[in-house]
């Protein structure tokens, strides 16, 4: 995908002088000798603290992004803008592994799934997968460890806080269409099991490092098989040139440059499906026993204002923000400003995207100076409520807690 032609992408350059003296060659070698170490010396000094992106996200407006690290990279919670779908330049980037090649977008129709636990197993290229029918679902794509900043025992992994999500519209083939087309999934099957294209190293026991998932099938009547978002072919950095997409279900799930699709009785074997994305206690690894991180709660956060380091003016004041409703509609948005202690409704704005998009929301008020403490919280169509709490859990998964996401402000 071509990037945007106003990269920030910052460089280094280093310069180094030298001091004519009148002390002969030997000392004109000895100086520029010592000036090559130290130049050296700054160079890997450089490279040793160097945060710049990766090729694979360089088209990424930098200026907006958080980078963690080359393949966690989360969107400012004051860049995400009013306008409800988030664009991909500013969209969150999560891997659980290193991308494969950038030669796989480079001509994407060619690219091939293995169909299996079907009455017709088939291997499909993208281009196949074309003829079988099309259709677009705008949805909240989110990290599972979102928000996990937040957690006091400091669990392992990226610390997140609201930025490792995003709103966009993928486009693919239905998964139904697909089943149709091959003769239905196997009667026994519980599962819908994707597997990402990630190399493997050799020597290592696939099990312990592949990214493959399994959901309930039921998902499956919901699921696409994408190859574009926002209108674009799908980039390497969001999974390109195929992945798969479960409405409602959080970022693992999606399994990026998804390679087979299975229908299967028993969940994947794979260390990230049998332990990792395990719903468990503070200091206990996850098992099987534990529950799996699938399906998304209601969640919402106010992006404007919330600069710690900025003033707001006194006087009438529009503050924003998402509402997520998970698995149903976000149907109502709520608004404190003082901690709270006390609430107000605020009204959703802009097109209302299905259920499983965010909803943008805006609450007019009057501040005076002073401190303030914002915070919002979303009611969906279930009657399910934001929390004020969050759940605790050993790797931070899944935090929506009113109260973690709420800001402070000074109005002046």
């Amino acid at each position: 995908m071509k990037g945007p032609t106003d990269l920030t992408r910052r460089r280094l350059l280093a310069t180094t002088g030298g001091a004519i003296t009148l002390a002969g060659v030997s000392s004109f070698a000895h100086a520029d000798q010592g000036e090559e170490a130290e130049a050296k010396k700054a160079a890997e000094a450089a490279k040793a603290t160097d945060k710049s992106f990766p090729d694979y996200v360089a088209w990424k407006h930098q200026d907006s992004m958080i980078l963690h690290s080359s393949n966690t990279i989360e969107t400012k919670r004051t860049a995400f803008g009013q306008s409800g779908i988030t664009p991909l330049n500013r969209l969150f980037v999560r891997n659980n592994l290193n991308p494969p090649s950038a030669d796989i977008v480079k001509d994407p129709d060619s690219w091939e799934i293995e169909i299996e636990g079907v009455a017709s197993p088939e291997t499909l290229t993208v281009a196949k997968l074309k003829t079988l029918g099309v259709q677009s679902v705008t949805m909240v794509l989110q990290c599972s460890g979102n928000g996990r900043g937040w957690f006091p025992h400091e669990p392992s992994g990226t610390q997140w806080k609201v930025g490792a999500a995003g709103c966009v519209t993928f486009t693919g083939v239905p998964v139904k269409a697909v089943l149709e087309a091959l003769g239905g999934a196997d009667e026994a099957a519980k599962y819908m099991t994707g597997t990402g294209g990630e190399e493997i190293p050799e020597g290592l026991d696939p099990d312990t490092i592949r990214v493959e998932r399994s959901v309930p099938i039921n998902a499956s009547e919901e699921a696409l098989l994408a190859w574009e978002v926002n209108g674009e072919p799908l980039p390497l950095a969001h999974g390109g040139p195929l992945r798969l997409i479960v409405p409602g279900y959080l970022g693992v799930n999606n399994i990026k440059y998804v390679k087979k699709l299975a229908f299967t009785e028993e969940q994947s074997s794979a260390k990230i499906q049998q332990t990792s994305y395990r719903w468990s206690p503070v200091g206990v690894s996850g098992t099987p026993e534990h529950d799996s991180i699938w399906e998304s709660p209601p969640k919402s956060w106010i992006n404007y204002p919330s600069d710690p380091d900025s003033t707001v003016n006194a006087g009438k004041i529009q503050i924003t923000g998402v509402a997520i409703g998970g698995m149903s509609a976000a149907s109502k948005i709520e608004v404190s400003t003082d901690g709270g202690k006390n609430w107000q409704e605020a009204e959703f704005y802009g097109l209302d995207m299905g259920p499983y998009a965010w909803r943008e929301f805006v609450y007019e008020t009057e501040l005076s100076a002073g401190d303030y403490e914002l915070a919002c919280r979303v009611t969906n169509e279930d009657g399910d409520t934001q929390p004020e709490e969050r759940r605790e859990n050993n790797r931070g998964y899944l935090n929506n807690s009113w109260r973690d996401h709420a800001v402070k402000i000074t109005v002046a």
